[in-house]
């Protein structure tokens, strides 16, 4: 007997109509079938796998597949207060050996709890595991609990590229706190020497051709990819694959002020005030100043941002991607109509403004998984200005600075404000410019109930400047300190108790990433403009 169904007020989707308990929201992207994954990096120090952590960490959690990353660097921190030199990083210093081998059972443990009890899907594990021996350790972990596994392996030969990335990233970490930059330099230099003695790497045409894994070779200039398993892994690949470390910056704003703007309507396709024409001329002048080689601009295909573009005399491209949210049977209503007209509607996104879907139209989530290919082909490009709309920016903006699905919808977007965003290693600097234009306030605060109470839609990523403050977290592992050889302290360092939290800096040398033939593979996940 076909089984009745009642739909969703919120998300308006389909749902049993039975006395079955609500499964729970796991994510806001799509629900996976498969087994949850343990992405786990490979490669010496200084290779950018922190970078590539966090950065495909910040992405997966963005599509909506709830993700963290689990630095072993930080439990030895957290286990080691005080660090001396790079003999602790010796093969032959057994005690040092046995504290490091904790750490990444502690990490580990962490581990299993996210994927089992706090509804993870992924989990990355950011250590070396550069010997078979670790990388074993970590599959029989994973059988045994019913993980998959993915490998990323990051190798750079380049000792250009190398010796940057140590200046650039790892002269600022805990561990050199207080030493001269030489001193340290030395000493990581070692330490890398330390681990390239017993450094085994990801053999897929012989020992580890069994596994799923992806080379990722002299930062992006090649890849080599064995045995994608699934829809999520060949994601991973094919965002691994886009992303750069060039120096670049996005500008995003808005269209200038339009006539339904001024009435207080959303949606529709209206034209630009006589003050959102004065902003396009505004923005005009404001390019010209910021003297940028090949600047390319985007627009969606709605009026307003075409006539945003225009005034700026440079080639531009559409994208219907960059549309406004759909607000369905709301197009073209002011706030006050639809509180009058669907009062339950009105109510029902207020409690719940990321999933909440228009009747006959998007909701934030929907927008997120539109928006998927424009993220994609940022990631590709050096510098950008992308004119857009509010509710478009936000979700850009949630992307790059690491917002949750929760404050998406609340983000300060206003118009005629430019805002300047420049990556750098663990996150997004963000500069926000007005081109002193009045125009009026679209913001809408969230409401003081949604306000109250633990928030169940914060998902938690790994730390990166402007992410959101971690909860209080309880000790993940005692310390090791008293079972540690003491080495003889750093020439020109005082050694001190340091933070867990590594400072975002700049990361690695200049690198591009040529057309791959294996591209191919993935064409399915690139989509029309």
């Amino acid at each position: 007997m076909p089984m009745e169904l009642t739909q969703s007020r919120i998300q308006k989707i389909w749902l049993p109509n039975d006395n079955r308990p609500a499964l729970p929201r796991r994510s806001c992207g799509p629900q996976l079938a498969n087994s949850p994954t343990v992405i786990v990096m490979v490669g010496l120090p200084a290779r950018g796998k922190t970078y590539i952590s966090k950065k495909l960490t910040r992405y997966l959690n963005w599509i909506g597949v709830p993700t963290k990353v689990f630095n072993v660097g930080e439990y030895r921190r957290e286990a080691v207060k005080h660090y001396s030199s790079y003999d602790f990083f010796r093969p032959d210093n057994e005690e040092a050996m046995k504290v490091r081998r904790q750490c990444a059972l502690a990490a580990l443990r962490d581990v299993k709890l996210y994927l089992t009890e706090e509804a993870g899907q992924i989990a990355v594990f950011d250590a070396t595991n550069t010997t078979r021996e670790r990388r074993g350790m970590i599959l029989n972990f994973a059988k045994e609990n019913g993980f998959k596994v993915f490998f990323i392996e990051s190798v750079c030969n380049d000792p250009t590229v190398v010796a940057s990335n140590v200046r650039e990233v790892k002269l600022s970490s805990p561990d050199y706190r207080d030493c001269n930059s030489a001193d340290a330099m030395e000493d990581f230099m070692k330490r890398i020497n330390c681990y390239q003695a017993s450094y085994q790497p990801l053999d897929p045409d012989d020992y580890d051709r069994e596994l799923s894994l992806i080379k990722v070779i002299d930062v992006g200039r090649r890849f080599l990819v064995n045995r994608v398993q699934d829809h999520i892994q060949s994601r991973i690949v094919y965002y691994l694959m886009n992303i750069h470390v060039q120096p670049r910056t996005i500008y995003l704003c808005r269209h200038g002020e339009s006539e339904f703007n001024l009435k207080g309507k959303i949606g529709g396709d209206s034209g630009l005030s006589n003050r959102g024409k004065k902003f396009a001329r505004a923005l005009n002048k404001f390019v010209e100043e910021q003297n940028l080689k090949d600047l390319k601009v985007w627009t969606s295909q709605l009026k307003r941002t075409i006539q945003t573009a225009e005034a700026l005399q440079l080639p531009y491209e559409q994208w219907k991607a960059l549309n406004e949210i759909d607000a369905g049977v709301c197009e073209e209503m002011t706030y006050e109509e639809i509180r009058e007209q669907h009062p339950e509607e009105f109510a029902l996104r207020d409690q719940d403004k990321y999933y909440y879907r228009y009747p006959s139209g998007e909701s934030y989530q929907d927008l997120v998984q539109r928006l998927e290919p424009v993220i994609m082909e940022l990631e590709r490009q050096e510098n950008v200005l992308v004119i857009c709309h509010q509710a478009v920016m936000r979700c850009l903006l949630a992307y790059f600075l690491d917002k949750s699905a929760d404050e998406m919808p609340y983000l300060k977007c206003p118009l005629h404000t430019v805002l300047k965003l420049t990556p750098v290693a663990y996150g997004c600097r963000v500069e926000s410019i007005s081109l002193n234009i009045e125009a009026v306030n679209t913001h809408r605060d969230r409401p003081e109930e949604g306000k109250k109470g633990p928030n169940p839609l914060m998902r938690r990523n790994s730390v990166t400047p402007l992410a959101s403050p971690e909860p209080t977290k309880k000790p993940r592992i005692n310390s090791f300190e008293e079972h540690v050889a003491v080495s003889s302290a750093l020439p020109g360092c005082v050694p001190q108790e340091v933070p867990s939290q590594l400072p975002g800096q700049p990361l690695l040398g200049k690198a591009c990433l040529p057309v791959c033939h294996f591209l191919k593979v993935f064409s399915l996940l690139i989509f029309p403009r």
